[in-house]
């Protein structure tokens, strides 16, 4: 392993300028002065999974991408939102599901950590840092100051990996967009409204999502 190159990303991540502050700190592989990459995909997600990052921040590992995005930590808009999504999920969901915020997912396109995760409850009981999203029936995500990450790699990878429902808050754009029916890694449907509308959730869910509260 590269132990130079794992430190350099350890201060980076550590010691964030003042861009990263209020956005993403893009940490990229080495490369020769032809561009041609020094660490390979498998090395440099190694690298990834040693990283510290300090509290509150973020890292997730774009494989289609070949970067590391460390995320400050979310605004209060951010926190809201998914605070009353959870509370939705809770009181209207015909089954009982968790909803939780945290954890890192496995996907063929990358290591994500979304805003939150619902899934059946008692399935979070065994997560580790990182697990398969196995029983995860729903993936909130918020847009913040890289939407791309959300709109595209993230999508694709929480289709790939056969989640059924991906609802993405695209605060750019003030849309809310529902993915569901995953095959061949993209989602096949699409239901998208703007703040204020009202949103059908399919089951287990079944109930009619008030998406204001997540402006």
């Amino acid at each position: 392993m590269h132990d130079a190159w794992r430190e350099l990303l350890q201060q980076s991540a550590a010691t964030p300028g003042p861009g990263a502050l209020s956005g993403d700190l893009i940490i990229d592989p080495p490369s020769a002065p032809d561009h041609t990459p020094t660490l390979s995909l498998v090395d440099f997600l190694q690298v990834f999974l040693g990283l510290h990052v300090p509290q509150g921040f973020k890292s997730e590992f774009f494989q289609l991408w070949e970067e590391i995005i460390v995320t400050s930590p979310p605004d209060g808009a951010h926190r809201d939102a998914v605070a009353r999504f959870a509370r939705a999920v809770a009181r209207r969901a015909d089954g009982d599901l968790y909803v939780g915020t945290g954890g890192g997912l496995i996907t063929p396109t990358g290591r994500f950590v979304p805003a939150a995760t619902v899934a059946p409850v008692g399935c979070f009981r065994d997560q580790q840092e990182w697990s398969p999203p196995t029983d995860i029936l729903l993936v909130l995500e918020i847009t913040a100051a890289n939407p791309l990450k959300e709109r595209d790699q993230k999508r694709l990878g929480y289709a790939a990996a056969g989640i059924p429902c991906y609802l993405l808050v695209d605060r750019d754009r003030e849309r809310i967009t529902l993915f569901t029916e995953p095959e061949d890694g993209e989602y096949t449907v699409l239901t998208e409204t703007g703040f204020g509308q009202s949103l059908d959730l399919p089951a287990p869910f079944s109930f009619t999502l008030d998406t204001a509260p997540l402006r």
